[in-house]
């Protein structure tokens, strides 16, 4: 049998993607979208899949599958290096300085969970603060929560502080200064709110905040979808979703600072999560190990791989501007609609902004039924809460999230429909 190296490059994905794809060809790229007159706007839930994703998933189901970390043979040490190469593609791809500061975990809220167990377990003390946005994606607030209650138990309360949202849908960083203490140890936000659509780097707190309080940032609407800088951010923790940036369900990526790593217990202890017995119960090991216990999803992690090719192939830069523009066409199209009103976000901008997400209402209609006639017209959405946490806004959303793939024509057919809505029911 011939290795993986010494097979015929010809494959339909590799035909059809070259290095520098151009726009009138990205469509071609993604299977689900080129038979087919539905029009995909929402790519905030999940992004279509490129052929070389799919492939790169097929190939390690079909051919010299085996696991990694844990054999001598050439499949399996094949694999374990191609692993590697995908934790240094994705250090390369934010930014970070040193590929063990990368952590693949099984999703975006597992990676969550893995700051609220690993760090904040080993290290909040009684009374110590943590600043939050409470109309956050629900897994950017309940493992807070849920870490609360664990502390709880053992003796430890901690604070959970909420802060604002400005009208732009960014972290209110006034509110933010406000009420932070000399007991905040941790502040977490969404880097690109995935309902609102607004950007919130904590700029505004840059010298102004005890450099020792970390920043925790969720990078799941943000990755793949306009350049993500771990520096800039002077991030601690870094949190992404595979599957929102042209990757496979099921596969996570942390970003954690080596500045923490001391200061990390395991969240998932297991095989090959590089902690061994002592007499008082479980050493730490090196990172990334440290927080990797078990199989990984090594379909998914080499199919990330495959998605930062791809990406960087059009340029996240690019995708950006790309982003920007359809979303400013949504918002001057969808504006002048009567009944129709924008949540927080992009709308309220000073300028031309958006990055892709932009969420409404409409009078006299729920944002279920609005979400159900717009599909059978043949344009997909999110409705409802979306992932709000309990007790956020229960009436629900119509949201409009694009990618590289969708047109300025989409957007247009799209507007004119829910006009036409609009007009129905009034």
């Amino acid at each position: 049998m011939r290795s993986p190296a010494s097979r015929s490059p010809d494959t339909q994905a590799e035909k059809l993607w070259s290095p520098a794809p151009q726009h009138t060809t990205a469509r071609a790229l993604f299977p689900a979208l080129t038979d087919t007159t539905e029009v995909y706007l929402d790519s905030a839930a999940t992004t279509q899949k490129p052929l070389p994703v799919i492939e790169t998933i097929h190939r390690y189901h079909s051919a010299d599958t085996a696991n990694v970390g844990r054999g001598t043979y050439p499949w399996a040490t094949g694999l374990t290096a191609r692993i590697a190469r995908v934790r240094e593609q994705f250090a390369a791809f934010i930014g970070a300085e040193h590929p063990d500061e990368v952590v693949f975990t099984g999703g975006a809220t597992a990676a969550v969970n893995a700051v609220a167990l690993s760090w904040g377990l080993a290290t909040l003390a009684d009374g110590e603060e943590i600043l939050y946005n409470a109309s956050d994606h629900a897994s950017n607030v309940y493992p807070w929560l849920h870490l609360r209650g664990l502390l709880a138990g053992a003796g430890r309360h901690i604070e959970l502080i909420p802060y604002r949202v400005t009208d732009t849908g960014e972290a209110d960083t006034d509110d933010i200064l406000a009420k932070v203490t000399p007991r905040t140890r941790l502040i977490t936000t969404s880097h690109l709110h995935h309902v609102f659509g607004g950007l919130s780097t904590l700029a505004g707190l840059r010298g102004r905040i005890d450099p020792t309080v970390l920043l925790c940032f969720d990078c799941s609407q943000s990755g793949g979808h306009l350049p993500v800088d771990i520096a800039a951010l002077a991030a601690d923790f870094a949190i992404f979703a595979a599957h929102k940036m042209f990757g496979a369900p099921g596969t996570g990526i942390l970003y954690c600072h080596r500045r923490v790593h001391d200061r990390l217990i395991p969240f998932l202890p297991g095989g090959n999560s590089a902690v061994r017995p002592d007499a008082t119960g479980l050493a730490a090991g090196k990172m990334p190990g440290l927080l990797e216990g078990g199989t990984p999803n090594i379909p998914g992690i080499l199919a990330l791989g495959s998605a930062l090719e791809v990406l960087e192939s059009f340029g996240v830069g690019a995708i950006a501007t790309h982003n920007r523009a359809l979303t400013a066409r949504l918002i001057e199209g969808l504006r002048p609609i009567p009944g129709l009103t924008f949540l927080p976000g992009p709308a309220y901008a000073a300028d031309a902004a958006g990055y892709g997400i932009a969420s409404f209402t409409l009078e006299g209609i729920s944002a279920t039924d609005l979400g159900f006639v717009l599909s059978r017209s043949g344009f997909l959405v999110r409705t409802g809460t979306q992932c709000l946490p309990a007790g956020g806004d229960d009436t629900g959303s119509v949201r409009v999230s694009t990618h590289i793939y969708n047109t300025p024509d989409e957007i247009d057919g799209f507007v004119a429909c829910v006009r036409s809505i609009a007009e129905e029911i009034t």
